[in-house]
């Protein structure tokens, strides 16, 4: 069931762009990071559109609000407890990677553990691990609904 969700994208997309397999594990935090942080945005404006046409400010304002530091490291705090000791060892990395500057509005605290999110994130989608991916998003979300 896992190799279901999206794995035909994938599997074409690796064929017509002559993409080579890689030991994710080779991968440094922020590359997972990197990537982590793309495929969660491209979810969440995903979730955001499916909500209704819109102008694009609102679209943009409402993604916003949850593809940030601070809502990140909220919904990582909510999932934490149901990771498994290898996406938790990922997360880790993440978090503890040396990082940028976090942005002027960000703490150093919400901003390290969005990066372990974002880390954890990519790692999940690099290992086609689709499902796990998305079902830690909806608990996260889950998670900060239930804040407000």
């Amino acid at each position: 069931m896992e190799k279901s969700i999206g794995w035909e994208f994938d599997s074409y997309m690796q064929e017509l762009f002559q993409m080579q397999e890689v030991d994710i594990k080779s991968y440094s935090p922020l590359a997972l990071a990197y990537i982590g942080d793309c495929i969660f945005d491209l979810v969440i404006k995903s979730l955001v559109l499916n909500q209704g046409n819109r102008q694009v400010q609102k679209l943009h304002h409402d993604t916003s609000a949850i593809v940030q530091a601070a809502s990140q490291s909220k919904m990582m705090r909510v999932i934490q407890e149901k990771l498994t000791e290898e996406e938790h060892q990922v997360y880790k990395r993440g978090r503890n990677s040396k990082t940028v500057t976090p942005a002027k509005n960000q703490s150093v605290t919400d901003y390290r553990r969005a990066t372990g999110f974002e880390a954890l994130m990519g790692y999940l989608y690099l290992k086609k691990e689709y499902g796990r991916m998305l079902e830690l998003i909806k608990m996260g979300l889950d998670g900060l609904k239930e804040d407000n």
